[in-house]
């Protein structure tokens, strides 16, 4: 059974509203863009009465500045088949073994999230392959900062 690609292009877009809320955190999201938990949880799921509400372009900015990546503007350039290119020290206000942890913790659990939806279909396309690099290279980074931020405090 095949999806209509309409469709599966909205479920794509859905998949990185969530990852974008779950990178800055539900109650993050909910300050930085004045709306409610049940409202942004409105714009990343995939329940058939929610199929038509994705988020505003107004409120993606304000959560994109907050977040360490651009998840949706980056679907976006990826569903248009455009190279997107942005500053990747988004996340120099960073600061301690904690907050290391954390972005450590949500790196790894969008790695997954990207594996797990990639072999869904037990065929893992070019455009997922490219996703699953760009999360392994973010964590990739995130480990390195946390090494370097661990040497700094150690000297």
């Amino acid at each position: 059974m095949t999806k209509d690609p309409r469709h599966a292009r909205g479920e794509y877009l859905k998949r990185h509203t969530e990852a974008l809320i779950k990178d800055i955190g539900y109650a993050k999201a909910c300050e930085v863009s004045g709306k409610s938990k049940a409202t942004l949880g409105r714009y990343a799921s995939l329940m058939d009465e929610n199929s038509d509400r994705f988020i505003p372009v107004n409120v993606l900015v304000e959560l994109e500045t907050e977040a360490s990546v651009p998840f949706v503007t980056k679907a976006l350039a990826e569903l248009q088949q455009l190279k997107l290119e942005y500053d990747t020290d988004r996340d120099e206000r960073r600061g301690g073994l904690n907050s290391d942890v954390i972005l450590l913790s949500q790196r790894f659990a969008n790695l997954m999230a990207e594996y797990n939806h990639s072999i869904a279909d037990g065929v893992i396309s070019m455009n997922e392959t490219r996703r699953l690099l760009d999360e392994t290279n973010s964590l990739q980074h995130v480990l390195m900062d946390m090494k370097l931020n661990l040497q700094d405090q150690n000297s």
